[in-house]
């Protein structure tokens, strides 16, 4: 019976939690018994005064970027890592042939703030869902880019079709790949399929290729060489188009991401396990960053963006692995 009364206890308070109970209800989520839930409630809570700290500091100046609580806020760290960034930390290639650097000009200038949006190269916001598919999402965001500006024309790709069919070129589905392997296998299959024709489905599956609905060809792809180099990245997502690169996204700051320019010194320049798509650079109240486009829908931070510190001494590895395809 003393049993009995300790979990009624709990119980009752975790249903007196208003902001618990909102989260529930703002992001559908059902638990399979009490004690899942008495879990979950408590990463919320931890998470929850962690994103209040955080906000209290930044309202005095301490941050340059706020968070806030989203459909994360109930996952440890470890089953976030899981959930969505596939297996293992992302392999980058320090020491690319000649022919896969990106070389620009010498006298190549390229404006000071640079948002490829604007110039309609851009695709709408995709969520990646329970999948470690990010790889691909920033595959065919650079794609999409490259296309666009060569045909002006843009097409919706299919990173559905990257999970089911380029495992020839070392990719691992929802179990994490490479942007250049993306690329890879584009390339040797003669196009990729549009987003239309293959539809995303969060899920490994038989590869079915149509090629009567290629909607983009690669020719080769470019690394921006040397790895690191944030001069050589501004030089390339201010003159090529977007940009795939890969990044530290390990630390609950990135997670909980709301708005600002995301600093955060813990972050890794070599430790990288999250692919994403540098779209344009600029500055705000002082703080340089790079506009970078995420796959986690657009409920997370700006509508789907983030702005990531620039001139951090590539922090959280930003131009450590960047690439991008040749069309």
């Amino acid at each position: 019976m003393r049993l009995f009364v300790v979990v009624v206890c709990v119980a009752v308070a975790t249903a007196l939690d208003p902001e618990w109970e909102d989260f529930k209800r703002r992001y559908g989520k059902r638990y399979e018994s009490l004690s899942e839930e008495n879990a979950r409630h408590s990463i919320f809570e931890e998470n929850n005064r962690m994103v209040k700290q955080h906000n209290e500091e930044a309202a005095t100046g301490k941050h340059t970027f706020f968070m806030r609580i989203n459909k994360f806020s109930d996952l440890t760290n470890e089953e976030r890592q899981q959930l969505l960034m596939g297996a293992g930390l992302l392999q980058y290639n320090t020491n690319p042939p000649e022919d896969k650097i990106f070389k620009p000009s010498p006298d190549l200038k390229v404006n000071d703030t640079v948002d490829w949006r604007e110039k309609g190269a851009v695709t709408e916001v995709k969520n990646q869902k329970q999948c470690g598919s990010c790889w691909a999402f920033s595959a065919t965001g650079s794609l999409e880019g490259q296309h666009f500006l060569k045909t002006g024309e843009l097409v919706s790709l299919s990173e559905q079709n990257l999970v089911d069919c380029s495992r020839s070129a070392g990719n691992k589905g929802c179990d994490g790949g490479l942007m250049d392997q993306a690329f890879v296998y584009i390339k040797d299959n003669g196009g990729i399929d549009t987003e239309e024709c293959y539809p995303y489905k969060a899920e490994n599956h038989k590869c079915h290729y149509n090629a009567n609905c290629s909607g983009a060809t690669v020719r080769s792809y470019h690394h921006i060489f040397p790895p690191h180099d944030e001069k050589a990245l501004l030089r390339a997502a201010g003159s090529v188009g977007p940009i795939s690169v890969s990044i530290d996204a390990t630390w609950g700051s990135f997670f909980h991401y709301s708005h600002g320019v995301y600093d955060e010194p813990k972050c890794s320049s070599t430790h990288l396990d999250h692919g994403v798509l540098v779209v344009g650079y600029g500055s705000t109240n002082g703080s340089d960053y790079w506009l970078v486009k995420n796959s986690w829908g657009k409920e997370w931070g700006m509508e789907g963006y983030i702005m990531m510190s620039r001139n951090k001494h590539n922090q959280c590895g930003i131009a450590t692995a960047a690439v991008y395809p040749v069309v």
